[in-house]
């Protein structure tokens, strides 16, 4: 069957493992001092692993592979103890998968294996994953009615790059989404307050940042997915900002849904918004 799964590119890979403990299923291993993929069986296509190759080695393809099996995979997960059970059923609620997680629950009821409701990043380790990684929703304070003091964080989630946020989460479904360049909350001195209320941020740098294939698949399975209800890019005046409008638009030409309005907004080293353009 066709289907999304992950592919590693050797001439890329140096081999370091960070993405193995990002991955609960077990689908990578490290082999002759690079990761690879051991099974199709065992890779959801989900891409825990994305945004934790320092090299930006792992991207998502769809090609032929065997299905995904949530049974074999759960023989493999019950191997790694409490926390890595808690692990893979919190990558499977995030992103939507109740039929992978019902059935993962029936493997652990067959078995008689209790699991506690405490999630894994409340335990001291997380399947060896990076705490800072971990997917958060974040409550917001009202605003300040004048401009005395100090403004609140209108931040509604974490992370923000876009490597590692997980398009399918919950909390992006029909929302309205603001993609900005990293520079341009530094610019923009009330970016909170002017761009961010209301709005999911996720951030990347169309200069620097590796495996930038990634950032279109993930656009646009936030559009066709998620479904969001708008979104907004946001670049610097500089010429090589514009890479990041152009990987929207890459994006945009592959949805299904032509529901989702795109903005790009421009915007100047002294912080003036210089251009707003609809983009579709």
């Amino acid at each position: 069957m066709k289907r999304k799964i992950i592919t590693i590119d050797d001439t890329l890979c140096n081999g370091c493992g960070d993405c193995i403990p990002n991955c609960p299923e077990g689908a990578i291993q490290l082999i002759d001092n690079k990761a690879r993929l051991i099974s199709d069986l065992f890779c959801d296509g989900l891409g825990a692993c994305l945004g934790h190759c320092p090299l930006g080695a792992i991207s998502i393809e769809e090609r032929e592979a065997e299905p995904y099996d949530e049974r074999t995979v759960m023989e493999n997960i019950i191997k790694g103890g409490e926390n890595t059970i808690k692990a893979h059923l919190e990558h499977l609620k995030d992103h939507g998968e109740t039929g992978f997680l019902e059935t993962a629950q029936m493997v652990l009821k067959e078995k008689g294996i209790a699991v506690s409701k405490t999630p894994a990043h409340h335990q001291h380790m997380h399947a060896g994953g990076c705490p800072g990684a971990r997917t958060m929703v974040l409550e917001t304070e009202n605003e300040q009615s004048d401009d005395t003091g100090s403004r609140p964080s209108r931040l509604t989630t974490w992370p923000i790059q876009l490597h590692l946020i997980p398009p399918s989460a919950p909390h992006f479904h029909g929302r309205d989404i603001l993609i900005a360049a990293d520079c341009v909350a530094f610019a923009a001195g009330d970016f909170h307050k002017d761009f961010l209320k209301d709005k999911v941020l996720a951030i990347a740098c169309p200069k620097l940042d590796d495996g930038q294939e990634v950032y279109v698949e993930k656009i646009r399975t936030l559009i066709d997915e998620a479904e969001i209800s708008s979104l907004t890019v946001m670049t610097m005046e500089v010429p090589c900002c514009t890479g990041l409008v152009q990987l929207v638009q890459q994006a945009a030409s592959q949805t299904k849904n032509k529901a989702c309005s795109i903005e790009w907004k421009v915007v100047s080293i002294k912080g003036a918004v210089i251009k707003s353009q609809k983009l579709n």
